[in-house]
């Protein structure tokens, strides 16, 4: 793929949902852009010191993210992470390392439609007790997965145009 796919526009007008929703939305649909089209071998080719940063090594990563914060946190499912994690911190990113492109699109696209069901049966100013004692609104998950995947998605756009020239916002 090497043109930018149809993104849904985060709205310019609208309430604080519709917005903050449609910004995550866009760039999820811009991680999935930039991960699609290429070989596994490409994917997991490393162009910075760190080995485990890879293009699927950072899907993987947010395909966990997804899962923590909005399925684990918000939704008080078990976390399926947490028995790997604590013996590998980077055991997403290496598990990426054995699994095809395909899988880890369709294993991302999967969680993230989870996590939309998750929010849409909630109010912005629901709360939930993190780690035990601190509120935390899903505004606040709302946001920071925002962050976190703005910030992968920078990575994964540099890491990209190392792969095969590839360029776009």
């Amino acid at each position: 793929m090497t043109e930018a796919p149809e993104r849904p526009d985060p709205p310019m007008a609208g309430d604080e949902r519709t917005q903050l929703t449609g910004f995550l939305d866009f760039l999820r649909a811009s991680v999935l852009w930039k991960c699609s089209g290429l070989t596994d071998e490409q994917a997991r080719r490393a162009h910075v010191p760190s080995e485990l940063t890879t293009i699927a090594g950072l899907l993987c990563h947010l395909t966990l993210v997804e899962n923590y914060w909005f399925r684990v946190v918000l939704d008080g499912q078990p976390d399926v992470w947490a028995d790997r994690l604590e013996l590998d911190r980077d055991a997403e990113f290496r598990l990426a390392l054995e699994l095809p492109m395909t899988q880890l699109i369709a294993d991302y696209e999967a969680e993230v439609e989870k996590c939309r069901e998750v929010v849409a049966a909630r109010g912005f100013d629901d709360t939930v007790l993190f780690k035990g004692d601190k509120p935390l609104t899903v505004r606040w998950v709302v946001t920071h997965m925002i962050e976190e995947t703005a910030r992968h998605l920078g990575h994964l756009d540099l890491l990209r145009e190392l792969t095969d020239g590839l360029t776009g916002e």
